[in-house]
C-alpha cells in the first residue's frame, strides 16, 4: 500500500471571481487549476443554533461532557462515555470488544520503515490519499500509527459484518434509543412531582437531560473509536426527533456544528478527518438535489438572519472536509428537515440518508458577497432509498393518497369512515384485494357477561381533568399512565383509563386509547410476509405513542376450540410476550429499578376471532424484533379477565416503515395462524 503522502496546501484557492464565472451550473462547478491565487485570511463565525436552546443549558445538563475533550487531560474511559469508577467489564456495552476483529484498523506493529517513508503492509489499512481517478468507497481505509505521547482516537471502518452481528448491533442501538426515549419522556414528569414552588429556575429540556444521564452511565455508543462510514445497527432512513439523540448513538457527535470531525490533536496522523455532516438548509449557498449536494462550509454567518457576514476560513470542519476528500474518506449525511411530526422546538426531524463521497472542494464568493468554501458531495451507489425522499413521498400521500399510482390504490379507506383517519389499501404487486372482504371492526366485540361481571360502576369525581390522588390515579398505582401528549410513560400489566362512570371531560389526560386511531395507516401488499400483507404509517409515530387497537370478536376458550376445527384464525392474548415491560425499563440507569407489577392481571383465557371481522392491526407482520408492543387497557368495563389489546410504538417509527409485532408463537406455528405473518 502507498505511504502517507504530504498533504496539499489548500490555503491558496482559485480566484473567487473566476470561480463564480464558472458557476452557471452549481452541480458541475469546481476550481480550475490554472486560476490559483492566495485569498486573505478568513475569520469564521459560530454555527447557527440548530435546536433553539442556549449553550449554557447544554453545559448545565451535560456538565461540559459533550464537547471534545482535551487529549492532554482526558482519559480514554471519559471519551468512551464511561464514568469514573465504573469497571470496564461492567460497562453495558463491553461486548463491543467481542466484535472488534471486524474493524479494519492500523496498528504500530504493521508499519515498516523504508528509508524516509513509512510503508504499511497489506494489513495496516492506513489512510492514504486516493488518486482522482479512483474515489470508490472500497479504497477507503483508515487509522494509522498511535503516538505514545498523547491519546488519540482510532479511526475505524466496519467491513464484512455478519448477519448475526448486524442484528446484535441493531438490537443494541434500539435498546439504547428506547432507554433514551423513556428517560426523555419520564424525566420531566418526575421533576414535576418533586419540584416545589421555590424551584423556579429554568431546567434543561428532557432530551438534554436524558442524553446526560446516558452519558453518565456510559451508554453513549461508538465513543471509544471514531467510525468512518456506516455505523453498525443504524440503517439508512432511521429518523431521530432530537439532535441530542445523534450524539447518543454516535451518528453525529457535535451539539451545534454541522460538520463532525476528528480534530488533528486526536487524529492518528495529525490531520483532521470529517466523518459526518448535517444538511439542514441553514446556509443560503447550499444546494441539495438529493444524490448531489453542494455543501457550504461552516462559519461567518449571522445565525439570526441566516446570512453570511464574514469570510470563511480553512480550519476546523472546513479543513477536515478537505482532508477527507484528499484521503477518499466518505462522510455520513444526516438531513435536518422541517416536519409536522417533530417534537422539538425547532420543528425538525433528523433523517440518516447514507454515505456520500466528497468529489470537489473550492472557494468562491457567496450570495452575500463573502467568501465561502463549497464541497460537492455525491451519494454512493447501492444504498437504500433516501430517508428524506421517503418523508417527502409520505407527505404527498397525506395530501393526495392516489398521486403516485391510482391503479395500485385499491381503497382510500377500508374502514369506510369508521376510523378517525382513513386506512389506505395499496397493492402494486398483484390484483389481490383480500382486506376488502372483511367487515371492519373498530373496537373489540365483548360478550355481554363481561360488562355484568366487571365489578362496581365507580369512577373519578374530577371536573376539569384528573388530578393526582383521584380515584383513577389510585387504580393505576397512584400515577397517571400518560403524559399531556398522550405518550405512555411506562408499560404496565394493565392500564386503567377513565371510563363512562367518570365525571372528567373527554379531553382528560387519562383518556387516550378510547379515542381511537390518530395516525394514518396503510395496508400494503408485501412479498416479505407469509400472508403477503403488511402495515405502515404515513405519519411519524413517536416512541410510546398509541397506534391502534387489535380488534376481533371475543370467544371463550371452548368456543375458540370449536371454531379452529375449520382453520385457526384466532389471536390468543395470553401468547403475546411481556414486551410492555421493555418500554420504560430503566434498570440500566437505576440499579434498584423494579419492573411494574401493579395493577396485576390474572392469566387471560380468551381468544379473538378475526375470521370475519377485523381491523388494520390484523395485517401487522410478526417479528422477533418488533417496533410495536401490546399494552392491556381497561376503560369501558373493569373486568380484568377481558382487557383491550392496545398497540403502542416501542421506538420512533419513520413514515412508510413497516410495523411489526411479536405474536409470541414459534416460526413453525405462524403458517397455522392465518392472519399472523
Amino acid at each position: 500500500m502507498a505511504s502517507l503522502l504530504p498533504f496539499q496546501d489548500l490555503n491558496c484557492f482559485p480566484n473567487p471571481h473566476t470561480a463564480i464565472s464558472n458557476a452557471t451550473d452549481p452541480i458541475n462547478v469546481g476550481p480550475t487549476p490554472s486560476s490559483r491565487t492566495c485569498f486573505p485570511t478568513l475569520v469564521p463565525k459560530l454555527e447557527p443554533l440548530d435546536d433553539l436552546f442556549e449553550p449554557q443549558e447544554q453545559e448545565q445538563a451535560l456538565g461540559n461532557i459533550i464537547s471534545t475533550p482535551n487529549p492532554e487531560n482526558a482519559s480514554a474511559n471519559a471519551c468512551a462515555g464511561i464514568p469514573q469508577g465504573v469497571p470496564m467489564e461492567d460497562h453495558v456495552y463491553s461486548e463491543f470488544n467481542r466484535i472488534s476483529q471486524m474493524f479494519w484498523a492500523a496498528f504500530p506493529d504493521n508499519v515498516q520503515q523504508s528509508g524516509d517513508d513509512n510503508v504499511s503492509n497489506s494489513d495496516s489499512r492506513a489512510i492514504v490519499p486516493v488518486p482522482k481517478e479512483n474515489t470508490q468507497v472500497s479504497s477507503v481505509v483508515v487509522a494509522t500509527r498511535k503516538r505514545s505521547s498523547q491519546r488519540v482516537k482510532e479511526l475505524v471502518r466496519v467491513g464484512d459484518i455478519r448477519i448475526e452481528d448486524e442484528r446484535h448491533h441493531r438490537a443494541v442501538v434500539r435498546r439504547t434509543r428506547m432507554v433514551y426515549d423513556s428517560l426523555r419522556i419520564l424525566t420531566p414528569m418526575e421533576e414535576k412531582k418533586s419540584s416545589d414552588d421555590s424551584a423556579k429556575r429554568k431546567r434543561p429540556r428532557g432530551d438534554t437531560r436524558a442524553a446526560a444521564m446516558l452519558r453518565y452511565r456510559g451508554m453513549w455508543l461508538n465513543r471509544d473509536k471514531r467510525i468512518v462510514g456506516a455505523i453498525p445497527g443504524i440503517h439508512v432512513g432511521d429518523l431521530f426527533l432530537y439532535r441530542m439523540e445523534l450524539l447518543v448513538v454516535g451518528l453525529h457527535c457535535q451539539t451545534q456544528a454541522g460538520i463532525d470531525y476528528l480534530p488533528a490533536s486526536m487524529s492518528p496522523n495529525k490531520e483532521p478527518i470529517a466523518t459526518s455532516v448535517i444538511v439542514s438548509g441553514g446556509y443560503e449557498d447550499d444546494i441539495d438535489d438529493g444524490d448531489v449536494i453542494i455543501y457550504t462550509g461552516h462559519g461567518g454567518q449571522d445565525a439570526k438572519h441566516s446570512k453570511q457576514v464574514a469570510h470563511q476560513k480553512l480550519e476546523g470542519g472546513n479543513l477536515a472536509l478537505e482532508r477527507s476528500m484528499q484521503y477518499g474518506v466518505e462522510v455520513r449525511v444526516i438531513r435536518g428537515i422541517k416536519h409536522e411530526g417533530s417534537a422539538s422546538s425547532s420543528n425538525k426531524v433528523y433523517v440518516y440518508d447514507g454515505l456520500y463521497r466528497i468529489a470537489a472542494c473550492w472557494f468562491e464568493l457567496g450570495k452575500s458577497g463573502f467568501g465561502v468554501y463549497k464541497y460537492k458531495l455525491l451519494r454512493i451507489d447501492g444504498q437504500e432509498k433516501l430517508g428524506s425522499a421517503i418523508l417527502k413521498h409520505a407527505r404527498l400521500l397525506r395530501v393526495d393518497p392516489i398521486f403516485s399510482d391510482s391503479t395500485s390504490c385499491f381503497s382510500l379507506d377500508i374502514s369506510l369512515n369508521k376510523e378517525n383517519t382513513p386506512v389506505r389499501l395499496f397493492n402494486d404487486i398483484d390484483a389481490d384485494d383480500g382486506p376488502l372482504h372483511f367487515e371492519y371492526l373498530t373496537r373489540t366485540s365483548f360478550p355481554h357477561f363481561v360488562f355484568h361481571q366487571s365489578g362496581s360502576a365507580t369512577g373519578c369525581e374530577c371536573v376539569e381533568s384528573c388530578t393526582d390522588g383521584c380515584f383513577c390515579a389510585l387504580k393505576n398505582g397512584n400515577e397517571f399512565p400518560y403524559n399531556r401528549n398522550g405518550i405512555l410513560l411506562r408499560g404496565k400489566p394493565v392500564v386503567f383509563e377513565c371510563g363512562p362512570f367518570c365525571r372528567c371531560p373527554p379531553h382528560c389526560q387519562n383518556r387516550v386509547t378510547q379515542k381511537g386511531m390518530k395516525v394514518r395507516l396503510e395496508v400494503f401488499r408485501s412479498r416479505e410476509t407469509a400472508t403477503g400483507w403488511g402495515v405502515r404509517s404515513l405519519d411519524v409515530i413517536h416512541a410510546g405513542a398509541f397506534i391502534c387497537e387489535y380488534t376481533g370478536v371475543v370467544l371463550t376458550t371452548g368456543q375458540a376450540q370449536i371454531l379452529t376445527m375449520n382453520g385457526d384464525s384466532m389471536v390468543y392474548p395470553n401468547r403475546f410476550p411481556d414486551r410492555w415491560a421493555e418500554w420504560g425499563d430503566l434498570s440500566q440507569i437505576y440499579p434498584n429499578y423494579m419492573r411494574p407489577s401493579y395493577p396485576s392481571i390474572p392469566p387471560l383465557d380468551f381468544a379473538l376471532d378475526v375470521s370475519t371481522m377485523r381491523n388494520v392491526a390484523c395485517y401487522i407482520r410478526r417479528s422477533a424484533a418488533p417496533n410495536v408492543f401490546v399494552q392491556f387497557v381497561l376503560y369501558d368495563h373493569n373486568n380484568l379477565m377481558f382487557p383491550h389489546l392496545m398497540l403502542f410504538a416501542m421506538e420512533t417509527i419513520p413514515p412508510l416503515r413497516e410495523l411489526s409485532l411479536d405474536y409470541g408463537v414459534a416460526d413453525d406455528c405462524t403458517g397455522k395462524l392465518l392472519i399472523c405473518n
